[in-house]
């Protein structure tokens, strides 16, 4: 027979206020109130359903704030009753009938909620939380309606730990390791929404080999408090194990330096450039001029920026006489250049294209700027431009220089141009980067191929990186090649072992293919140890290198149209040693 729940809850009221009351009479020795049990009732029935719907809540999905309204009503309901019946508050009844009536009512909510909630669950996977704080208790119950069993919480601190948590033990590292023995658990969920890649990495090295599968929470910018946690849950990637997570970004700083400015971006489509533009957006741009010569990557960033007024322009940085048109119409106040053809070996075989793209391309973009008045431009430049052993980074280098010895008249309002560039590594994910193709090569069940068994790179996250090329660009002041903090370099062999690990994929196997044209062992980010510090520990700047601007100009136009090109490159950056067989 289906009882309607309605009723059911009705039946339920009726039964604990009777039922408590008469235990309460009975321990204070008072004759049994009819009158003023049938009033109670009254009170009760009537706030519950009319104040807070409460005939058609639903036990099975009861929570905390269920608990504490019926509370509420309970004893709202006493301060009505006593004054009529007995002219005062008697709170000795008060307290100990209210006691008897919540654990009675709140018992049996939690019984049938534990009942309905755990017996349609077969609990067949185990998990252990590593962080014990805010983020972790909320996964824990969270857990409670899913096929994981939570085992423990692991957390570092020790004033916790042997403590439990709804029954659950707060443990260390190392009795975790004791606990697991040699059979694997099923998941390790790092939910330390603040912790540092540093100690992201510690806790994967220690624990990985303890577990089948590792996730965690994004981190506190990304998380959507909004959302269960546990739907946020991510597998660790080798970016996770690789982000850097500068401590001094200063986004105060960013935000003077970006809010209410029209900027252009030019290569807006590409990785690094259209991660700028949703940088801009972000800390308040008035106008983003989106220029690029890839009709497909323009329309992409378009559609994805639409907080923001956007103009694309369709443009290719090598026709001067459209960019001036572009600034001349926009009057951009910003300029970020990010435009440049940057695969090593493609650069190598089509070596006019890489002079044409890269340094006159640069070149065009900072005569406009300057012409037309630009408050600051900011050049993207490469670790491949120190002592470049491939046509791509001497280009680069090129530009560099241009840049630090073009002098930027005043213009008609008085001011000149701010003109700096900002040096990094590679960035993970880009389109040239190595991750994308190991990855495609694992999921494909291929080999992967590196280059050299001893072959390092500089790493950093595209939008760590780009904020601080903006932080770089706000405390730039002309004439300055900032240079990014990219740690320490890393393996390109490790990391391809560290992706094949996180996978969980066998029989991947690597190889070496040999250093390609062009390319070098590794890349570096200062000439000499001569830089200078910032304010900031996560940016430096180079130390200036002189270059006539009247025989750069000369050395460019002659590198246009002599034949012995990589001759000319070497006169004009001696440090330029080509490495185009290997």
């Amino acid at each position: 027979m289906n009882i309607d729940k309605r009723i059911l809850n009705f039946l339920v009221i009726i039964i604990f206020t009777f039922g408590t009351f008469w235990w309460t009479f009975f321990i204070f020795h008072m004759p049994f109130d009819f009158n003023l049990v049938i009033s109670v009732v009254s009170v009760r029935m009537l706030a519950s359903a009319f104040i807070f719907n409460d005939y058609s809540l639903s036990w099975s999905k009861a929570s905390q704030k269920t608990f504490i309204i019926k509370s509420f009503v309970y004893i709202s309901a006493f301060f009505v009753y006593f004054p009529i019946f007995y002219g005062e508050v008697r709170f000795s009844f008060l307290a100990s009938e209210l006691f008897l009536y919540l654990f009675a009512i709140n018992f049996t909510m939690y019984f049938y909620y534990y009942l309905i909630n755990r017996s349609q669950i077969t609990k067949t996977k185990s998990v252990v939380i590593y962080g014990a704080g805010r983020a972790g208790i909320k996964l824990e119950s969270e857990f409670t309606n899913s096929v994981y069993k939570v085992k423990y919480f692991v957390d570092d601190d020790k004033i916790i730990q042997n403590r439990s948590i709804d029954a659950i033990r707060v443990i260390s590292k190392q009795k975790l390791k004791e606990k697991i023995g040699d059979d694997k658990f099923d998941l390790l969920v790092i939910a330390i929404p603040s912790a540092s890649q540093n100690r992201i990495k510690e806790i994967y090295d220690n624990l990985s080999k303890y577990f089948k599968a590792i996730q965690i929470l994004p981190s506190m910018d990304e998380i959507l408090e909004s959302k269960d946690f546990a739907m946020q849950l991510k597998n660790v990637s080798v970016e996770d194990l690789l982000a850097r997570h500068p401590q001094d970004l200063d986004k105060s700083k960013i935000s003077a330096f970006i809010k209410g400015k029209t900027i252009l971006v030019t290569g807006a489509g590409g990785s690094i450039g259209s991660e700028i533009c949703r940088q801009c957006e972000r800390f308040g741009a008035k106008k983003l001029i989106l220029l690029d010569h890839s009709e497909y990557n323009l329309y992409a960033i378009e559609q994805e920026l639409q907080k923001i007024e956007t103009i694309p322009v369709m443009q290719s940085v090598v026709k001067k006489e459209f960019l001036d048109e572009t600034f001349k119409t926009y009057k951009p106040e910003i300029v970020i250049h990010a435009a440049a053809y940057k695969h090593v070996p493609l650069v190598e075989a089509n070596i006019y294209e890489g002079i044409l793209n890269n340094v006159v391309g640069t070149k065009n973009v900072i005569d406009i700027s300057i012409k037309y008045g630009v408050q600051k431009f900011v050049m993207i430049s490469t670790d491949k431009a120190v002592r470049p052993t491939n046509v791509m980074g001497t280009t680069k280098r090129i530009c560099e220089l241009y840049a630090q010895n073009v002098v930027s008249l005043e213009n008609s309002n008085g001011k000149g141009t701010d003109i700096v560039a900002v040096r990094f590594g590679n960035v993970l994910g880009s389109s040239g980067s190595v991750i994308p193709k190991f990855k495609s090569q694992i999921e494909n069940g291929q080999k992967i191929t590196v280059t050299h068994p001893d072959i390092t790179r500089y790493f950093m996250l595209i939008p760590e990186a780009c904020e601080l090329v903006l932080q770089a660009g706000a405390i730039g002041t002309g004439g300055e090649i900032f240079i990014l903090d990219m740690g320490e370099p890393i393996k390109i062999v490790d990391l391809a072992k560290k992706m094949i690990e996180l996978s969980g994929r066998e029989g991947i196997e690597i190889e070496f293919s040999g250093l390609r044209p062009g390319e070098k062992l590794y890349e570096e980010l200062l000439i000499d140890d001569t830089d200078c510090k910032t304010d900031y520990e996560s940016i430096t700047v180079a130390k200036p290198t002189l270059y006539d601007i009247d025989k750069l100009n000369r050395d460019i136009e002659e590198l246009l149209t002599c034949k012995d090109k990589l001759a000319k490159l070497k006169a004009i950056v001696p440090e330029f040693h080509h490495q185009a067989n290997i």
